[in-house]
């Protein structure tokens, strides 16, 4: 039963319009530039206040993608999902939001 459960976890997809790919991706890579100039920041032995600000606005960021990603992941795959009789998504739902509120 477990395997079947992980191969249909692993066939899932989500459909996001190309806007909205787009503009996560385009957050992503200001993100990864972010995280690089944080890595910079630390070889160049600059004060950590200025560090933490930094590492501060990249964490928003990421939470940022993790909120635009929640809401979608809510208005499609788990209104789809409910409206097929799946109710096990609204546990599923519950978790990834436990996860989020950990950070």
């Amino acid at each position: 039963m477990e395997n079947i459960a992980s191969s249909q976890e692993a066939c899932r997809k989500s459909h996001h319009p190309d806007s909205v790919k787009k503009d996560l991706t385009t957050r992503l890579n200001r993100i990864e530039g972010q995280i690089r100039g944080i890595k910079g920041m630390i070889e160049k032995d600059v004060y950590c206040d200025d560090v933490i600000t930094q590492l501060s606005a990249t964490q928003s960021a990421l939470n940022s993608v993790a909120k635009l990603l929640l809401e979608g992941h809510v208005k499609g795959c788990v209104v789809d999902r409910l409206q097929t009789g799946d109710e096990a998504v609204v546990d599923e739902l519950l978790v990834t939001i436990q996860k989020l509120m950990k950070k």
